[in-house]
């Protein structure tokens, strides 16, 4: 009895089960299986790497990639406004109007403002929606990187390289060189403009045997003893050229290379370097390229092409003022102080029958500061 009691009593325990709950040996189904995980093959953990959903990396790629477009063709169009405006007949420049200038400026500009953007707009849609966002954490190591980190940087790079997309998305790699390729060919395209080589213009000036000179800023025309009787023994003088070969005046940059100084040194100042030849080639001495003591050197500093326009009498220095290179007058402009690596040309002078202080022939030496095609004699 007893045991049946204890049967029952097991089978009614059984029979008292709440509905729906599983029994203890039954299987438990889970409601969803779990994702696969998909293979990490980046530089950092998975862990630190946040990618961006699939959809959201093709859409960025199209876009980033009508963006690499828009500047290829910018580009082109750049190049394109250059040549647009060819010289005329005559072989004057287009561009010389004032109206057509303003144009090509404004396409030149444009097409070149809108290819830089087109490209920084790409690399910026790239960035925020195919490059994976990191969050590394790693302590302060020595400096010295350890031999297996130097020896893995390329496998690092590599795999870098590959979850940028670059390499995954031929599309948006191949707008990217493209339009990189007309602002590449821009800067070759431009050298156009830097004109001929100078060749030996560089080398000579405007100064001619038996031209006068006259005050600089005016057009009075310069006598032994104007120098003579002036109170700061110096005077600052460029070539007179004539009207009718030079209708308009002398341009800047021939004022700039021919301009002298005009000193008047005392015989007994004179010191041992105006005895030497003004050139190998030459026979004549730097004393015999002056007038009554009237000494003409090119006020162009040869450092960098500043107007050394201060003198010390007393001492006879010439002085740049904008780097202190300092040239002795009494001794055929030699350096004395300052970053100056050469003397002040000389200009040799005369005076013609009217008593006029006149150029007998060109400087010794290229005026202002060293070039390259530049060779001392």
């Amino acid at each position: 009895m007893t045991e049946n009691n204890n049967d029952n009593k097991a089978g009614d325990d059984a029979n008292e089960r709440v509905v729906g709950t599983p029994t203890d040996n039954a299987d438990v189904v889970s409601e969803t299986a779990p994702e696969p995980q998909d293979d990490h093959n980046g530089p950092y953990l998975a862990s630190e790497t946040h990618k961006h959903p699939e959809e959201q990396q093709r859409r960025g790629e199209k876009i980033a990639s009508l963006w690499f477009v828009i500047a290829f063709l910018s580009g082109i169009g750049f190049l394109v406004s250059y040549f647009l405006f060819p010289p005329n007949a005559a072989g004057e420049p287009a561009i010389g109007d004032p109206q057509i200038a303003q144009y090509s400026n404004m396409l030149l500009g444009g097409t070149l403002t809108l290819a830089m953007f087109g490209i920084g707009a790409g690399m910026t849609v790239w960035a925020r929606n195919i490059m994976p966002h990191y969050e590394v954490a790693s302590p302060y190591d020595e400096l010295p990187s350890k031999d297996e980190e130097k020896s893995s940087f390329s496998e690092f790079f590599m795999k870098s390289a590959d979850e940028s997309g670059f390499t995954k998305r031929p599309l948006m790699r191949r707008t990217l060189i493209a339009a990189m390729l007309p602002l590449g060919i821009a800067p070759i395209v431009l050298l156009r403009d830097t004109g001929p080589v100078p060749g030996d213009r560089m080398k000579g000036t405007r100064w001619t045997d038996g031209m006068r000179m006259y005050v600089e800023g005016t057009h009075r025309y310069i006598r032994a003893e104007d120098v003579e009787n002036d109170p700061y023994g110096m005077i600052s003088a460029l070539p007179a050229l004539d009207d009718e070969g030079y209708p308009h005046g002398m341009s800047l940059t021939d004022q700039a290379k021919s301009v002298i100084l005009l000193i008047k040194i005392p015989e007994e100042d004179w010191e041992s370097g105006m005895k030497e030849k003004v050139s190998e080639d030459s026979e004549d001495t730097h004393l015999n390229w002056t007038h009554q003591g009237i000494v003409a050197y090119s006020k162009i500093c040869t450092h960098v092409g500043c107007p050394a326009a201060l003198y010390e009498r007393t001492t006879h220095r010439i002085l740049c003022p904008c780097h202190q290179s300092t040239f002795d007058a009494a001794n055929a402009a030699e350096v004395v102080f300052g970053p100056a690596h050469r003397p002040l040309p000389q200009l040799p002078i005369g005076v013609d029958d009217e008593g006029y202080l006149v150029a007998r022939g060109d400087f010794n030496q290229p005026t202002g500061p060293t070039f390259w095609e530049y060779a001392e004699d």
